[in-house]
Order: C-alpha cells, then sequence, then structure tokens
C-alpha cells in the first residue's frame, strides 16, 4: 500500500508526534489549514490502509502511526529500486551519487557506510 502525497505529510506529523489529537494534526498543517472534514477523511483512508490506529476517548480519537516510518520508506526505496532501476541497487547507487550533487564529504560519508556494512556481511 502506498499514501498519496497529503497522506505522507499527515503521517510526517504523526511519525514526529508518536500520537495526537485531530485538532494538534489540524495544528501542524501549514496555512492555509485543510477542512477538519479533510483531515478526517485522509485519517479514515489511512487507517483503512493499515497505517494509522486510534484510541478513543468518548468523542476523541487519538491517533498513532502503526507503521514505523523507517519500514514505510524502505518498501517506497526497494519499490523505486524495482521499477525504475530494473531491481539493481547498483545502478540506483550510480545514479544517486551522479544525480544528487553530492559533495567529496558526503561521498566519503557514503562509503564508509557502505564500507561498514560490507564488513558486516562477510562476517
Amino acid at each position: 500500500m502506498q499514501l498519496t502525497k497529503t497522506e505522507e505529510q499527515l503521517m510526517e506529523f504523526l511519525w514526529t508526534q508518536e500520537k495526537a489529537f485531530m485538532k494538534d494534526l489540524l495544528e501542524m498543517f501549514p496555512d492555509p489549514k485543510p477542512a477538519t472534514t479533510t483531515v478526517a477523511t485522509l485519517l479514515k483512508r489511512m487507517s483503512e490502509k493499515g497505517f494509522v490506529g486510534y484510541k478513543e476517548y468518548g468523542k476523541l480519537r487519538e491517533y498513532y502511526p502503526l507503521v514505523k516510518k523507517s519500514e514505510y520508506f524502505s518498501k517506497q526505496v526497494n519499490g523505486m529500486i524495482k521499477s525504475f532501476f530494473n531491481n539493481s541497487a547498483a545502478q540506483f547507487a550510480s545514479f544517486f551519487t551522479k544525480e544528487t550533487d553530492m559533495s567529496a564529504d558526503e561521498l566519503e560519508e557514503l562509503r564508509k557506510i557502505i564500507d561498514k556494512e560490507i564488513a558486516k556481511k562477510q562476517q
């Protein structure tokens, strides 16, 4: 399952807050803020998709994420690699390092991360 851009924005708020009531989520949106009914509809769809859960306190609902940000991001990146880079992480890495205008320091940091992962896999 995938989230729309607006749903992703709302999930970002929930990932940051860990749990929030509707009024808290509405306050996090930049102006012009969406209508309460719009956010309620988004939360309902996200709940149906399995991304958001809630606890009821009378008429109020406290929402919380059911999916970790890292899990969602990982699935999105892996889907992109499969769709756009022939399921090749190497092709993705090549594109990423050439097209993102990374500095030498950033590339060096990336090399350290890769070297560390290689060492883990060789154990």
